[in-house]
């Protein structure tokens, strides 16, 4: 499983330790990633998510997953997350028919 944000796409970092010395050995800087599950009010479950502590912020800011996913435009959400919002949309819409 790959160290990257399932909504945000945030992913690892590249870096330098650097000694008093000043020598330099290479080092990686890994994302805060949290296994949550998040419930969607649309969809009536929870949806389980690998995220960094930041997108768990910015979901609680906008109001949720279901709020979040709506705000943000496809270019910026990955494949996945992309995915999830096409059924986030279609059961929307499957109740609003309703």
């Amino acid at each position: 499983m790959s160290r990257r944000c399932q909504l945000t796409g945030k992913g690892v970092l590249t870096g330098n330790n650097v000694s008093h010395a000043n020598n330099k050995t290479r080092r990686r800087y890994l994302p805060n990633l949290q296994e949550t599950s998040l419930l969607s009010d649309t969809l009536g479950t929870s949806v389980r998510l690998r995220l960094c502590t930041q997108a768990l912020r910015t979901i609680e800011h906008n109001g949720g997953l279901d709020a979040f996913l709506s705000t943000t435009p496809n270019r910026d959400l990955p494949e996945a997350a992309q995915s999830l919002k096409r059924r986030i949309a279609r059961a929307a819409a499957k109740r609003a028919a309703a």
